[in-house]
């Protein structure tokens, strides 16, 4: 059996999705569209399973997180020595609140087993993808655009306000906040990024905070605060993976660890997202709750008798992930600059696919719920940063 596909006949305009800040809208390889012409037709049973996993799985992830602290595991799972002190800290204080995060999926649809492939906690991509041009892709080819579960712009509104708030109602947002300020921030030169943190600033703003932008190489950082053009902040999103602060960014992961303990700002996402973002946590899971319908059985070691997934702990696009057969033999594998990270070798699982053998790859965003589905898609078993986005219509 194959998924169920709808052909879209009009697709977006470039210089329109240009205009709504999504730049990568091309393949500057070959010139060929991101967007696929065709989306996923998801029953609604299968909507509600993949909202109800996400659910289910974070807290599980926040038991492990709590097995990995009380058990001082955090070397283990790799978080870098710089960084654990931070990680600590942001863990045991309720203010340091979880934004959003995107869980990856095999499976799902078609009777195919839904399964948890990883974690994207601290940085997670396809935002835009997921909560804007999906909807907009169903709206052109005249289709009703609330058909699907995509409810990612509300969820992340209400969880800004939730930072404020500590609980799950916001209701008393207004009476709380006390004019506090978000600094949003990314690389200089990184589009996808910077328009990424632009759409979440005006997330926030349109939640009630007051809001700026700015390169991460134009802010003040001392042990007394964050400071953009001499004004303090006390939040800064910033739209940088924690480990490439604590490897290429010592002195800033330093800086963080004392701003946050003297309590002078709080980082979003918060650093002890680096534990749910490492691969490492997927066998803290199975350790946990072995044979879990949701988990992939996942070791330090090559797993035998069953096909595998060799990954590095922290890794992004496919880069330095190999497939290996049921003897222990590569049967595809895809270079990058991950390689130097320590990995885990997880059990294969069988990606959703059409009629054209196109292989699809469920993304479920999470921001204090699950609230949005969208598909990275293509042809290799190893979905690399020359997939494509196919967004999806609720059936049923």
């Amino acid at each position: 059996m194959s998924l169920e596909i709808l052909k879209l006949k009009e697709k977006l305009d470039r210089e329109y999705l240009a205009s709504i800040g999504f730049s990568w809208h091309t393949d500057e390889d070959d010139d060929t569209d991101y967007l696929v012409d065709r989306v996923v037709k998801v029953p609604e049973v299968d909507a509600l399973t993949f909202y109800e996993a996400s659910n289910e799985l974070y807290d599980m992830f926040v038991e492990a997180g709590d097995y990995v602290i009380d058990n001082n595991l955090l070397h283990e799972i790799g978080i870098p020595f710089n960084l654990q002190e931070l990680v600590k800290l942001s863990w045991e204080n309720d203010v340091h609140w979880h934004l959003y995060g995107r869980f990856d999926f095999a499976g799902g649809l078609d009777g195919v087993p839904l399964k948890l492939l990883e974690f994207n906690a601290d940085t997670p991509t396809l935002l835009l993808d997921t909560a804007i041009v999906q909807w907009a892709l169903l709206k052109k080819n005249g289709y009703d655009e609330s058909k699907q579960f995509n409810n990612i712009h509300q969820s992340l509104l209400e969880n800004f306000k939730r930072l404020v708030t500590l609980e799950e109602s916001i209701d008393k947002f207004d009476e709380y906040y006390e004019g506090w300020k978000i600094l949003f921030s990314c690389v200089k030169g990184a589009h996808e990024d910077e328009n990424t943190v632009l759409y979440l600033k005006s997330i926030a703003e349109e939640a009630g905070f007051i809001c700026e932008f700015a390169y991460i190489d134009e802010i003040e950082f001392d042990e007394e605060g964050i400071y953009y053009e001499d004004e303090p902040y006390e939040y800064l999103f910033k739209l940088i993976p924690w480990e490439d602060i604590a490897i290429e960014e010592g002195e800033l992961a330093s800086l963080l660890t004392q701003i946050v303990k003297n309590q002078k700002a709080i980082i979003l996402n918060p650093a002890y997202t680096l534990m749910f973002q490492s691969k490492a946590i997927m066998k803290i899971l199975w350790d946990m709750f072995p044979n879990h319908p949701l988990l992939l059985e996942t070791a330090y070691e090559p797993l035998k008798g069953k096909k595998y997934v060799k990954k590095p702990i922290f890794g992004r696009e496919g880069e330095n992930v190999e497939i290996f057969n049921e003897n222990g033999i590569e049967i595809e594998t895809h270079s990058g600059q991950y390689g130097s990270h320590k990995s885990i070798y997880q059990e294969f699982a069988t990606l959703n696919k059409d009629s054209e053998d196109n292989f699809y790859q469920a993304g479920v965003f999470f921001a204090y719920e699950g609230c949005g589905l969208g598909f990275r898609t293509g042809k290799k078993l190893i979905l690399d940063d020359d997939s494509k986005f196919a967004g999806h219509i609720i059936e049923g």
